[in-house]
């Protein structure tokens, strides 16, 4: 087992889903093998405008021919485990340092393996693009409780590399740290404004007053990615995950036959009728996500 890069795209045009799985030729065969059971990094390329640079992570399942494309594989991700970056990090740190130095070649020069959709990543190399990714110079102060920043990524430093990327990996299974990340991930995306009420309310104490919600919950293996999230007033969530409001494929807020008082409910919404969406197309709500909450929570 190794650690790995996946090189995604927002319009790609392999069947990728980054939180469930990532398509590539045989080509890349084998170097997706070394990863399968750990895990890997996604990485969005300098030409594509916009770009998150290393901008999440997830751990590979296993490799299996693709069904649907003869010559094509899937890296099937291991539910649960993929996590978008607090901060997407890029190719270069400040100082025009490459983060990923295992792309040197003995000249000192950027090899042809960073054009490798598919690699191999070096523990120190994992290490230090989780470690970036994970760090929230200003973090969003949750709604209630400590505004201290989680220890987790405020360890001491391991004496190997090895050990240390070990770490890293049992820091992003904790659901301490995922839930700060998704939180921070989602309330960007959408301004920190509620997706149902438009209603942007930061506390006395400069804590946003609108929380992270999945669409499909992580007990029902949703992901922790951002277009599987809304930012959502108290209120509007606790409805939400009720099932008394849902979600059309139009973006229209749907109010359930069940609710007590419905014309109440529709007073909360905002005058759209429809969900306020994320600027960046790719954050906003996936198909998959909302037809999954309108089959299983929406109370029809």
């Amino acid at each position: 087992m190794a650690f790995g890069v996946f090189i995604h795209r927002s319009d790609s045009i392999y069947r990728d889903m980054p939180a469930t799985q990532y398509q590539f030729p045989r080509q890349y065969l084998s170097r997706a093998q070394a990863s399968e059971g750990d895990w890997i990094v996604y990485y969005e390329p300098r030409k594509v405008p916009g770009t998150r640079g290393y901008f999440a992570v997830a751990k590979v399942e296993r490799i299996i021919p693709d069904p649907s494309a003869p010559g094509m594989y899937l890296a099937l991700i291991e539910p649960g485990t993929y996590l978008d970056f607090a901060t997407p990090v890029p190719f270069t740190d400040a100082s025009g340092t490459l983060v990923e130095r295992g792309l040197l070649n003995e000249a000192g020069a950027i090899s042809g393996r960073a054009q490798a959709a598919v690699r191999g990543l070096s523990a120190s190399d994992f290490t230090r693009i989780i470690e970036a990714g994970l760090a929230e110079p200003s973090p969003l102060l949750p709604r209630l409780g400590s505004a201290e920043p989680d220890q987790a990524v405020r360890e001491e430093h391991a004496p190997f590399a090895f050990d240390k990327a070990r770490e890293r990996v049992a820091m992003l299974v904790s659901r301490v740290v995922r839930d700060r990340v998704f939180r921070r991930i989602v309330l960007r995306a959408y301004d920190e404004r509620c997706a149902v009420t438009g209603l942007k309310l930061i506390n006395g104490g400069g804590r946003a007053e609108v929380e992270a919600a999945h669409i499909r919950p992580v007990e029902a293996n949703g992901p922790d990615i951002v277009s599987n999230g809304l930012a959502l007033s108290g209120t509007a969530h606790w409805m939400f995950d009720r099932g008394l409001i849902g979600i059309g494929d139009d973006m229209q807020i749907l109010v359930s036959r069940q609710v007590n008082d419905p014309e109440s409910v529709r007073g909360v919404i905002n005058s759209s009728g429809r969900l306020i969406l994320p600027a960046r197309v790719a954050d906003r709500p996936h198909p998959h996500f909302v037809t999954w909450h309108r089959a299983h929570c929406f109370k029809q």
